[in-house]
């Protein structure tokens, strides 16, 4: 869980830091939507957390 939330926040900050070259420069802005899907599959694990 912990480890998707980091992926993504991972994922925006290199897209953001290298001027969307990074992680994938084909998608541009997709970018952008593939990290925030990436915490979201976090954020939705955490309400299943015990």
């Amino acid at each position: 869980m912990v480890g998707f939330m980091l992926l993504g926040l991972a994922w925006i900050l290199v897209y953001y830091i290298s001027g969307s070259q990074f992680p994938i420069p084909g998608l541009g802005g997709w970018n952008l939507g593939i990290g925030l899907g990436i915490a979201l599959i976090g954020f939705l694990m955490t309400t299943r957390w015990r």
